[in-house]
């Protein structure tokens, strides 16, 4: 089966850099195959056999080389397609979406507490796979970002726009 893997906050602003070859090779590592990395974010496209437990292997690897925790959220491909297809945005806001993905299902009680918070020219859509958003300003400017959905709804959450989502999904395919 096919999978990708977001690691969140690798290569960002110089910090916790790994280079893409050294990425794939500690992936070939684990055992996983058909390895290959899209931009500089973290990433990774892979197969494999097993159903379960890529998020943890990777981070514990990560760990291991490197020293550092890092969350890591897997997506199947199909699933992947399934949240791109369900973006709620019309096509002229699709370009300047990002998808939040999450690792798990938040707490119902969380998604209404955090659906009641409104900020100017932001609009997001809360799901059980992940966080439809725009930010009209940019998400550079932008109040609600992963580190915000990640302490309201209390999930591990890391974002991809809408370009880089798509990609993956070509280059899965």
């Amino acid at each position: 089966m096919k999978y990708i893997a977001f690691l969140r906050g690798i290569n960002v602003g110089g910090h916790r850099k790994i280079l893409m070859a050294d990425l794939r090779m500690l992936f070939e590592s684990l055992g996983y195959s058909q390895v290959s990395t899209y931009i500089q974010s973290g990433n990774v496209l892979f197969a494999s056999e097993r159903e379960s437990g890529h998020a943890e292997n990777i981070s514990k690897a990560i760990q291991e080389k490197y020293g550092w925790e890092v969350p890591v959220i897997v997506k199947t491909t199909e699933a992947l397609r399934t949240i791109l297809e369900a973006c709620p945005f019309s096509e002229a806001h699709k370009g300047m979406s990002y998808f939040i993905l999450l690792d798990s299902k938040p707490q119902q009680v969380d998604i209404g507490k955090t659906q009641a918070i409104s900020y100017p020219k932001e609009t997001f859509v809360i799901t059980d796979t992940c966080v439809y958003y725009v930010a009209e300003n940019g998400y550079r400017n932008a109040k609600c970002d992963s580190n915000f959905f990640e302490r309201k709804l209390k999930v591990i959450a890391t974002a991809r726009n809408h370009r880089t989502v798509a990609k993956l999904l070509t280059l899965a395919s």
